[in-house]
């Protein structure tokens, strides 16, 4: 795969394009630089924590003014999943933030409370940070009666800069799977290549045009390698150089930064 061929580029956004509430100071200037080599961008994200509104206002809080329809993250990947292959469901079991549950209530869906009356038709679980211990065991409790089980990302811990350690969707799962015997059904998010079909078929766009940028081989890369487009590995996040070369599959390119990206593109369009 080549780098001239790229028309688009799919960026994860924590770890990539910001560090939790701190914007890389490259950023801007990388974005800048793809609008002016005509090259779109999109912003992806396996966090469901936050709904597409409160992206949206984060970006701009930070200096990038984007639109709802350059965000895509896991929680409108499970509203379209569940719409898709579970239409008549309305009631859900959430293991989500407040921001969380009002998207899917705009999208039409109900929030069961913690009662055994209240019976979903389905569990969610996603990135919690508001998770209780009565919560989980609710989940825990329709997971073991067999109710359909969605998990809206693989991640097992997310990024941050502050000195702790931020469980994520796949180590919530994990604590479930010990206590029910059960996997998710579906893990949803990246690696699963649905979230750049979309915006392959969006942009009408071939799968080598699209360029997967983010700093997780078992989500960013591996969604590229799913959907048959070029993956970019950046080291401002999760993972390491010693990490990223013990990999089974290797990245297409390793850079250090999205600003070494952008100056690599640049490079090429000058040409």
């Amino acid at each position: 795969m080549q780098l001239e061929k790229i028309k688009h580029v799919a960026l994860d956004m924590d770890g990539t394009i910001y560090l939790g509430d701190t914007l890389f100071p490259y950023t801007i200037d990388f974005l800048d630089k793809l609008k002016r080599m005509g090259i779109s961008y999109s912003f992806l994200t396996n966090n469901p924590s936050k709904s597409i509104e409160d992206y949206l206002k984060k970006l701009a809080r930070m200096g990038i003014h984007a639109t709802e329809e350059e965000i895509y993250n896991t929680t409108v990947a499970t509203i379209d999943y569940i719409k898709a292959h579970y239409p008549e469901a309305r009631r859900l079991f959430l293991l989500g933030t407040p921001s969380m549950i009002s998207q899917f209530e705009a999208a039409g869906f109900t929030s069961c409370e913690d009662t055994p009356e209240d019976v979903p038709d389905i569990v969610v679980a996603a990135f919690d940070m508001t998770l209780t211990y009565k919560r989980l065991c609710r989940a825990a409790w329709w997971i073991s009666r067999g109710l359909p089980y969605i998990a809206t990302n693989p991640d097992r811990v997310c990024p941050t800069n502050e000195e702790t350690v931020l469980v994520d969707c796949g180590s919530i799962c994990r604590c479930l799977e010990s206590a029910t015997g059960r996997k998710p059904d579906i893990t949803l998010g990246k690696p699963d290549p649905n979230m750049l079909f979309g915006i392959q078929q969006q942009r009408g766009l071939k799968p080598e045009e699209i360029l997967m940028v983010g700093d997780r081989i078992y989500t960013d890369i591996a969604m590229a390698f799913n959907a048959g487009a070029m993956g970019c590995l950046v080291l401002s996040g999760e993972t390491t150089m010693e990490v990223a070369q013990a990999a089974e599959r290797q990245p297409d390119l390793i850079v250090d930064s999205i600003e070494v990206l952008g100056n690599m593109l640049q490079q090429i369009h000058d040409r």
